[in-house]
C-alpha cells in the first residue's frame, strides 16, 4: 500500500512539474498543545505523551501523521519519494509529507488536527454520521480516541482495540479495551469497522480493506491516501 502511495505521489508530483523544484520539505513533531491545544479533559494520547504529530510543511500547505516514533527531518521532496519507509518515523514524514503535497495542489482538505473543544463536536457529528449513513451498526473501533469511544458507547454496540499497552485490559465507558490480538474477532462481529487513521503509519491499515463490510478510517494521517485510494474518512472538524 505505501508503495502504491509512492507511486501516485510520484506521477503527481511528475504532472505538476514539482519534481524539477528545489523545494524542501520540514518535518517536525509538534508539542502537544501545537497539536490538540488545550481541551478540557486530558486523556488524549497527544497529552499523555504517548504519541506526537508530525507535521510536513511544503510550499505554505501543512500536512499531519500521528506516529510514535518522532524527531526532525529536511529534504526536498526527490528524497522523500526515495525514503526507505521501514519504520515509524520514516512512514510519518512519508505520509505528511503526501498530505502536505496534495493539500498544497487543492486535492484535499482538512489536514490539520482539530484543537480544544473541537474532539468532543467532533465524536458528537460521528454518532450523527454513523446513523444517517448506517443506522445501528455494531462498531469495532480501532484505536483508542477517548472522545469517539465515549459517544459510541452511548449510542451503539462498541468494542474496541488499541495498541498502547497503557490502555490495554482498561475498561473506559463501559467498554473493555482489548489488545491487537482480538482485533480479528471483533472485525467478524462488529456491522462497520471504525479505524484510526494511524494504522496507515504503523503498518497495519491493509488488514482493514476489501472488507465485506463498511470500513470508516478518521483523522488527519489518512487525508492524503484517503483521497488517493478512493478510501471513506471521517474528520469533519480539521482544518
Amino acid at each position: 500500500m505505501l508503495e502504491t502511495l509512492r507511486r501516485k505521489l510520484a506521477q503527481i508530483v511528475q504532472e505538476n512539474e514539482l519534481g524539477s523544484e528545489e523545494v524542501t520539505i520540514r518535518a517536525f513533531p509538534l508539542s502537544p498543545k501545537e497539536a490538540i491545544g488545550t481541551p478540557e479533559e486530558r486523556d488524549y494520547p497527544l497529552i499523555k505523551g504517548r504519541e506526537r504529530l508530525m507535521q510536513a510543511e511544503f510550499k505554505g500547505a501543512r500536512g499531519q501523521a500521528y506516529t510514535d516514533m518522532y524527531g526532525d527531518f529536511s529534504g526536498k521532496l526527490t528524497e522523500v519519494l526515495k525514503m526507505e519507509l521501514g519504520d515509524n518515523f520514516r512512514r510519518a514524514v512519508f505520509i505528511s509529507t503526501l498530505n502536505a503535497v496534495v493539500r498544497h495542489l487543492g486535492l484535499v482538505s482538512k489536514t490539520i488536527h482539530c484543537k480544544d473543544q473541537e474532539p468532543r463536536r467532533c465524536a458528537g457529528e460521528l454518532v450523527r454520521y454513523l446513523q444517517e449513513r448506517y443506522g445501528e451498526p455494531k462498531v469495532a473501533l480501532v484505536g483508542f480516541q477517548p472522545r469517539m469511544a465515549e459517544a459510541l458507547s452511548q449510542r451503539f454496540e462498541l468494542r474496541i482495540t488499541d495498541l498502547d499497552e497503557q490502555n490495554i485490559g482498561q475498561e473506559r465507558f463501559g467498554v473493555r479495551i482489548c489488545g491487537p490480538e482480538k482485533t480479528q474477532e471483533n472485525l467478524k462481529w462488529c456491522d462497520l469497522a471504525l479505524v484510526t487513521g494511524t494504522t496507515l503509519v504503523n503498518g497495519t491499515l491493509p488488514q482493514f480493506l476489501g472488507l465485506s463490510k463498511p470500513v470508516v478510517l478518521y483523522g488527519v494521517t489518512i487525508a492524503g491516501a484517503a483521497k488517493l485510494l478512493g478510501l471513506e474518512r471521517f474528520c469533519p472538524l480539521s482544518h
